[in-house]
């Protein structure tokens, strides 16, 4: 696995270790308010972003477009936003970063929709 692929699996193993030591913290602290964060970092950072790389490494040919690189870009940011916008929700202290992580996690989903779509003969 190498180029886009590799980026897009890395993240995902970055974030679902993250995810689990946040687990681990939660469990061992018994306070489990944010619960919802650590989900969608295991969700839409480890699952997604996973599948994406392991899609791009399946199709080469989607994975050498420019597209590729814009929905990483567009899919990580979507993670790094969300997550602690989540985080920041949950504590009272504004929704603005959840909508705007939310919206380019959208996006990305968009990306790769059409992505799937253009390459299904591939």
């Amino acid at each position: 696995m190498k180029g886009i692929s590799f980026a897009f699996f890395i993240t995902g193993v970055l974030a679902v270790t993250a995810g689990m030591a946040w687990g681990i913290q939660m469990s061992a602290s018994g306070d489990h308010a944010l619960a919802g964060a650590h989900a969608h970092l295991n969700l839409v950072g480890w699952a997604s972003m996973a599948l994406f790389g392991l899609y791009y490494h399946a199709v080469p040919a989607a994975a050498e477009t420019t597209l590729a690189k814009v929905h990483f870009i567009v899919a990580l940011s979507g993670v790094v936003l969300m997550v602690p916008g989540i985080v920041m929700a949950v504590t009272e202290r504004g929704e603005t970063l959840a909508v705007v992580g939310s919206l380019l996690t959208f996006a990305s989903i968009l990306i790769f929709l059409f992505t799937v779509a253009r390459y299904r003969t591939a």
